[in-house]
């Protein structure tokens, strides 16, 4: 099943193509672990084009696309396996500097955004305020044109890349828990900021804890009125939620899985020949085109004006459900051959069969890492639970 396109979305799908095909640093492709300076570096080359924003509004760098254009550059850059343009400060933070920030702030830290030139990350859960963000204990004391900020925060993504985050913090206690939140730009080089690692369960490190111990903020990094980051934070994770579909990077995927289930095994015996096998596959398909032609419709709202609302938490919702079924179909095509984190090299010298069968390096790997989509930016039960109330009235 495929969505049609007009022939100026073919001509646009050719011309973005041919700029991957043209751009992309075969340097950092050849890798199989990017450092923070890959991702920048292609990010500059994408920003040398003026594709590096393209929902922002064009006053800001946005590039004027339709909502399928966006949705085509997304896909495109999956289909070609590029290193992602870092969401954090182009999909999070960015549009809420555009929408709330100062004309300072927006003069300040948009065009960096925009080039390239500041890793960003989120400061938002806590160790006691994950799904219950609003639980959120970091304080932001004020003294004079800073706030004092003390706490912790877990689960932060490449904060050990990061120049900058945006951070929500308790700037009034005695408010109701939404009430006495403020959002707050913080540099990441200040004194009193500790970023440690986590290790996950694949063995990377990918995720964070930050200490802040009486860093000096100044004022005038906090974005929108004092006490009112709720604001902040509700549309920044609507955007983080819309974001987090994942349809072309399930695409792909299904794609690699499909050819897997094509190759593995004895002719006749391969699990594409298996009926229930092939009925499984049909049944993602068919899911994970609804999941595109709804996000579309969402994309196409957002393009005549309508902020996304709590509404997006089912596109949250079904797009990590997907990802995360798919990565549990590939593991059921390879086996045991999926079972070991090796490199090339070392199945090589040791005779293992991944060898045989390249794809399935790092198989496992990703699928014990894709058991946080259902988890991270509001676990799906809590999305379940804002569809009742807000949408459904329940």
């Amino acid at each position: 099943m495929q969505l049609e396109f007009t022939a100026e979305e073919r001509a646009f799908r050719a011309e973005v193509r041919a700029f991957i095909a043209g751009h992309y640093p075969a340097d950092v492709r050849a890798k199989q672990e990017l450092g923070k300076e890959d991702y920048l570096s292609w990010h500059r080359i994408v920003a040398k084009q003026g594709w590096s924003v393209p929902a922002w509004p064009v006053e800001y760098g946005g590039t004027g696309w339709s909502a399928t254009q966006r949705h085509i550059w997304a896909e495109e850059l999956q289909r070609a396996d590029t290193a992602p343009i870092i969401a954090f400060s182009t999909n999070l933070v960015g549009p809420v500097i555009y929408t709330f920030g100062t004309p300072g702030q927006k003069a300040r830290f948009l065009p960096r955004i925009v080039a390239g030139d500041d890793w960003w990350c989120q400061g938002y859960s806590e160790p006691g305020a994950g799904s219950d963000l609003a639980s959120l204990q970091t304080r932001a004391a004020r003294d004079g044109d800073h706030y004092i900020v003390n706490g912790q925060k877990t689960w932060t993504t490449l904060a050990q890349h990061a120049d900058w985050g945006f951070f929500l913090v308790r700037t009034d206690p005695s408010a109701r828990k939404q009430a006495g939140i403020s959002f707050l730009l913080i540099d990441m080089t200040s004194p009193g900021v500790t970023v440690r690692p986590i290790i996950t369960l694949d063995g990377a490190h990918e995720v964070n804890e930050v200490w802040l111990e009486n860093v000096r903020v100044p004022v005038e990094n906090r974005v929108y009125e004092e006490n009112k980051g709720w604001t902040c934070a509700k549309m920044l994770l609507a955007h983080e939620r819309s974001g987090i579909a994942l349809v072309a990077h399930s695409k792909v995927a299904l794609g690699k899985l499909r050819k897997l289930a094509a190759t593995i095994g004895e002719p006749g015996c391969r699990l594409a020949d298996d009926p229930i096998f092939r009925r499984k596959l049909t049944e993602i398909e068919v899911e994970l085109t609804a999941l595109e032609y709804t996000e579309l419709r969402f994309l196409a709202a957002e393009s005549a004006g309508k902020a996304p609302g709590v509404e997006v938490s089912m596109l949250k919702i079904r797009g990590t459900e997907i990802y995360q079924r798919i990565s549990e179909l590939t593991l059921e095509v390879l086996g045991s051959h999926a079972s070991l984190r090796v490199s090339r090299a070392t199945a090589h010298a040791s005779g293992h069969d991944a060898v045989a069968v390249p794809s399935a390096i790092g198989v496992a790997d990703t699928y014990f890492n894709l058991r946080k989509l259902s988890i991270f930016g509001g676990s799906n039960e809590i999305q379940r639970n804002i569809l009742a109330k807000a949408v459904l009235g329940l």
